[in-house]
């Protein structure tokens, strides 16, 4: 059994709960066990971040990289978006961005678009 730390975003499906007891010996297997433990987590895991013995388990092997009884596992949700930087959704036009430089703002070079 691995410690599962969950995200403040996904702890209303866990019943609030910050950490969790989970089964497998791989990433796959212990997040479907965690899905089964926690049905409203499924669908929301795809695209999640998940860490072993703090590890992005990217540079190791995917879901088939191993997890051991005194692992724990963290799952950070993947940031995504669709606005541009300085819009805000659902803005009829970007906002200037401007940038700090020798404590005076300064429009960005090339100014507005």
């Amino acid at each position: 059994m691995s410690v599962v730390r969950i995200p403040p975003t996904l702890r209303t499906e866990t019943g609030g709960e910050r950490e969790v007891i989970a089964e497998g010996d791989t990433v796959r297997e212990l997040l479907e066990d965690l899905m089964s433990t926690f049905p409203l987590l499924s669908g929301k895991l795809e695209h999640a971040n998940v860490y072993v013995g703090g590890e992005d388990i990217r540079t190791r092997d995917g879901y088939d990289t191993a997890v051991e009884a005194s692992d724990t596992v963290i799952l950070l949700p993947a940031m995504a978006g669709g606005a541009e930087l300085g819009e805000p959704p659902g803005s009829p036009r970007p906002l200037l961005l401007v940038r700090l430089t020798d404590r005076r703002l300064t429009p960005p070079a090339g100014g507005a678009r």
